[in-house]
């Protein structure tokens, strides 16, 4: 059968022109040509595998083989020219290195001494197999390597004192890197960037901050975006001065790459500081730097955490014009994105978009479902799922669960329990038996709950028992609620919340005595609630209330529209929950107190500011609490708005009075 090639393109007739055209292969699909000129070039220099060649064009073949991922005839290069001097070796290890190649890389840089003093390696080599020995984690000959740098005095060069301190650190030893790294005399921002990345790599963030805080104090050079880079990791789980500080050296960079914006816009999102990661991405625009994939799936969960649905759909607007799709990462989030703002249908039709879904597609719409009270829509998509193949991991099951919890399906939720070992063969963890409980108490099995509880083969955590103590509070089940509240001041006597549902199943049974009790201990162990806080966007801010806020520019205006509004709910036989406030405010001043929620004042300033039938989108930082919930679905009855209040517990859709929790939650 005949085949037939495409031909070469005609090559040139000197050797400076071969070589210029061997120096512009840069890829696979330049091989042929590569090896066309490789061969004219041995023609025309009646070059043969025993002749000696010039330095430069077997320097210029083998970083072309390697860079067309022909390895192997980059190594014959090498093999082939009797003149195997130091920088070959460079050429081909460096190859080797950034092909990941590791072994082969280290296996080549022993094989140099044995070849006499042309092939002694040097301060370009020792960092190459130092990076080798890091990214395989090979300790030993990092050691036995950095000993013989020492005893050569080259650990003075920066170049090898960097790479000496990044072994170090990827191996384990961050003393060690630090070692290295203070007992150099000049260090440049590379430097610094290595060691903060060290210690953040190492787990040690406290560490990274504190050379990082050392690096700016010290105005060594100007941090770059390597530095935000390097700091970022360390930043998972950051104090808020700490936060701080990174933004403020963040603001007096001179020059800001693009990993510079999307390290800071990482560091608000993965502290929760939505608001400011927000903001940040607004700002970003308003100074014309264009995003990326990455830049884009950072913001796109604070703009669903915030349900910043304007600035969401915005995004996604960017996304379909840069052409970013297909993209699993982005798609995911835009999918989350558009949930967790109440917008279910876009969040489906991302889904039937994708061309291509793994298991976090499936369980992110199928949590979505859940999410909205839409568990039999959930439970067809994870039967779907695995229609296609793709079996469910711990998350997808926790997932299901969830939904089945949400709905109340109880004889479903516990088949796929069971099947969770029988069927998927994973072991359940405490987020599995938490949805039982909740599943369970939901239907209102509150002493099958708590048997549940105590056969479980793991011990019982907060969320575990918390799901049980918010089980009795809605059923006013006294005696085990006493025992769930038990178990959780023992095990985070400074959560607030329990105290506020203990104190609500005793104002259910009359123990008004017991809700003085239970304010008593509060104060005495100085244990305040945690502020309630509800953002909502509008235009390019998120605006945020606060109970009994009046801060905002629109106060009186928020208030007017409040008061009227509350009349008439009133009118619909309205009376204001008390026992859903239960301390720090005195029994006279309660339906005053609750009137003021920061949900209600966040509801109040967007019917003011937007138009009629926008729907009504409030984010809260804590479990909405009954009245405000009661108080959301007569407002959305008189004003025939769709109300999305997303607390910290799940979504609640309301039209016409209807909520998609089923007033459980």
């Amino acid at each position: 059968m005949h085949t037939s090639r495409s031909p070469l393109p005609r090559l040139p007739a000197t050797g400076d022109a071969l070589l210029r055209l061997v120096a512009s292969c840069r890829a696979p699909a330049h091989l042929p040509s590569l090896r066309a000129a490789h061969a004219r070039l041995l023609l025309l220099f009646h070059l043969h595998p025993s002749h000696p060649s010039t330095a430069p064009a077997i320097v210029k073949l083998i970083q072309a083989y390697a860079a067309c991922a022909a390895l192997s005839s980059a190594r014959a290069v090498l093999d082939s020219s009797p003149d195997r001097s130091t920088i070959l070796f460079n050429v081909l290890i460096r190859a080797l290195t950034s092909a990941s190649l590791h072994r082969d890389a280290l296996r080549l840089f022993a094989s140099m001494r044995p070849r006499g003093p042309a092939c002694v390696p040097d301060h370009y080599t020792y960092p190459l197999a130092l990076k080798s020995c890091a990214a395989s984690n090979d300790l030993l000959l990092g050691l036995q390597i950095h000993s013989v740098i020492a005893k050569l005095r080259l650990d003075a060069n920066r170049y090898v004192a960097h790479s000496a301190i990044s072994m170090y650190a990827r191996c384990g030893r961050p003393d060690d890197a630090y070692r290295v790294f203070d007992e150099m005399q000049n260090r440049d921002v590379v430097t610094w960037n290595a060691m903060i990345s060290g210690f953040a790599r190492a787990g040690l963030f406290d560490r990274a901050v504190g050379v990082f805080r050392e690096f700016v104090a010290l105005q060594c050079s100007s941090p770059d975006a390597g530095t935000m880079a390097s700091v970022l990791p360390a930043m998972g789980n950051a104090k808020a001065e700490d936060i701080a500080f990174v933004r403020r050296v963040f603001d007096e960079m001179h020059f800001k790459e693009l990993i510079s914006w999307n390290a800071m816009l990482a560091i608000y999102a993965n502290n929760e500081f939505h608001v400011k990661a927000v903001e940040l991405f607004v700002k970003m625009e308003k100074d014309g730097v264009e995003p990326d994939e990455v830049t884009l799936a950072t913001v796109l969960p604070p703009c669903g955490e915030l349900s910043a649905f304007s600035l969401g759909k915005r995004i996604h607007e960017i996304i379909k014009r840069k052409r970013m799709r297909p993209n699993l990462l982005l798609e995911n989030a835009l999918m989350d994105m558009y949930a967790s703002c109440g917008c279910l249908k876009d969040a489906k039709e991302v889904f039937d978009s994708m061309s291509a879904r793994d298991v976090i597609s499936w369980t992110s719409i199928i949590s979505a479902y859940g999410k909205h009270g839409q568990g039999r829509e959930a439970i067809d998509l994870f039967e779907r799922m695995q229609g296609h193949g793709i079996e469910p991991d711990s998350i997808a099951l926790v997932a299901v669960l969830a939904a089945c919890s949400h709905a109340g399906l109880l004889d479903v939720g516990k088949h796929y329990f069971d099947c969770m070992t029988s069927r998927y063969r994973i072991t359940p963890k405490a987020e599995h038996y938490t949805c039982m409980v909740d599943l369970l108490g939901r239907a209102g099995c509150i002493s099958e709950a708590y048997d549940f509880i105590m056969t479980m083969p793991i011990d019982p955590n907060e969320r575990v028992w918390g799901s049980l103590l918010g089980a009795c509070r809605i059923h006013s089940n006294m005696d085990i609620g006493l025992v769930a509240a038990d178990n959780l001041f023992r095990l985070v006597p400074e959560q607030t919340g329990y105290y506020v549902l203990l104190s609500n199943i005793y104002a259910r049974a009359g123990r008004w005595a017991d809700v003085t009790l239970v304010r008593g201990v509060l104060a005495s162990k100085g244990i305040k609630k945690l502020p309630g806080a509800s953002n909502v966007e509008l235009g390019d801010r998120v605006h945020t209330f606060h109970i009994g806020d009046r801060s905002h520019p629109q106060s009186e205006m928020i208030y007017q529209k409040l008061d009227e509004l509350l009349g008439r709910i009133r009118g619909m036989g309205y009376n204001p929950e008390v026992e859903a406030t239960l301390h720090d405010v005195e029994e006279e001043d309660k339906e005053g107190h609750l009137s003021i929620h920061s949900e209600k004042l966040a509801i109040a300033f967007l019917l003011i500011n937007t138009s009629p039938g926008t729907p009504i989108r409030v984010t809260m930082n804590l479990r909405t609490c009954g009245d405000c919930h009661l108080a959301a679905k007569l407002i959305s009855t008189i004003t025939s708005r769709e109300i999305i209040l997303k607390d910290t517990n799940r979504i609640h859709h309301i039209v016409q009075g209807v909520c998609s929790c089923g007033d459980y939650w």
